[in-house]
């Protein structure tokens, strides 16, 4: 079996080679950092990020006064891990039950997160509520009962609730009082995909939240934005946008096995309120959805 960090190199390739040809028999000099600087930006770092590793690559190349491209890109990997490391946090099932309200745009695999997220947490005993409340899309709520009756395993309970052409916020709110009533552990509300542009959508998401905090003044107590790997820039639009609309907690990147490019992640870590990475995915299995680490995302991104 392939390993996930094999995955993960693999889907990073592109960076990966760029990064690889910049340091192939170079010498530790100014044509060796613009092509650097080319590299980090054509992976999707941005110009605030490239900047930032550039100048702490430098000051590291200083202090350890290395002169091997070899020793230059790992101490690449240690700029890189120390700019992630903020990202990285484990999300943990503080409350019974934890109330997951999760969001995205068309397209990023927000159901099918959300179906991994569930197999992750049953697979350690939990019993997970889902609300079906995507009733805008044609089988999402069949897409999600599959998922449902995909993870259940041993002693973990998996139930879903769903309403046919129901309002979403109602079914969120249905959802949270049967997850407190049956002792659930985790409920998770998959949300309709919407763009930040459609405003009436995100304001349907902003109704979703006050009505589930209706349910418990605590709810939700996550947050979370998946993002597809292979957007780019765009991923922070989509998530400066959506945090602004709803306080996003946390993230999920997807599609990292595709041409994901990854540098976005460093152009996340240098935002003002910086949110962290749960989990990064790499395909379509249910163990192909793993918890972040800065140090194994950076030794893929560029050893």
């Amino acid at each position: 079996m392939i390993s996930f960090f094999s995955k993960l190199k693999n889907g990073l390739k592109k960076t990966n080679r760029a990064i690889s040809e910049v340091f192939t028999g170079k010498k530790i000099n100014d044509d060796l950092y613009e092509e650097l600087e080319a590299a980090l930006l054509m992976s999707d770092a941005g110009v605030a990020a490239t900047t930032h590793l550039l100048n702490d690559l430098k000051a590291r190349v200083k202090a350890t006064k290395a002169s091997d491209s070899n020793q230059v890109k790992a101490l690449l990997i240690d700029a890189m891990t120390d700019l992630l490391t903020p990202l990285q946090g484990k999300l943990v099932l503080a409350l019974q039950p934890t109330v997951m309200m999760v969001a995205g745009v068309n397209g990023a695999g927000k159901t099918t997160s959300i179906g991994k997220l569930t197999w992750h947490f049953a697979n350690q005993g939990a019993s997970v509520l889902l609300a079906a409340a995507d009733t805008f899309r044609a089988a999402a709520r069949e897409q999600l009962a599959v998922w449902a009756d995909r993870n259940k395993l041993g002693s973990s309970k998996v139930e879903i609730i769903s309403q046919e052409g129901a309002d979403p916020s109602s079914v969120c709110y249905d959802a949270v009082m049967a997850g407190k009533a049956r002792g659930a552990s985790l409920v998770i509300a998959d949300t309709a995909g919407r763009l930040p542009t459609q405003a009436h959508l995100m304001a349907e998401l902003t109704k979703i939240k006050r009505v589930i905090q209706k349910a418990d003044f605590s709810a939700p107590h996550e947050v979370i934005l998946v993002l597809d790997g292979n957007t780019g820039q765009n991923a922070l639009v989509q998530l400066q946008a959506f945090d602004a609309a709803i306080g996003v907690t946390g993230v999920i990147i997807t599609k990292l096995d595709g041409t994901a490019k990854g540098g976005v992640l460093a152009a996340i870590a240098l935002l003002p309120n910086v949110p962290k990475v749960y989990f990064i995915g790499v395909g379509e299995a249910l163990e192909d959805l793993q918890p972040f680490d800065a140090r194994e995302f950076s030794e893929a991104l560029f050893s």
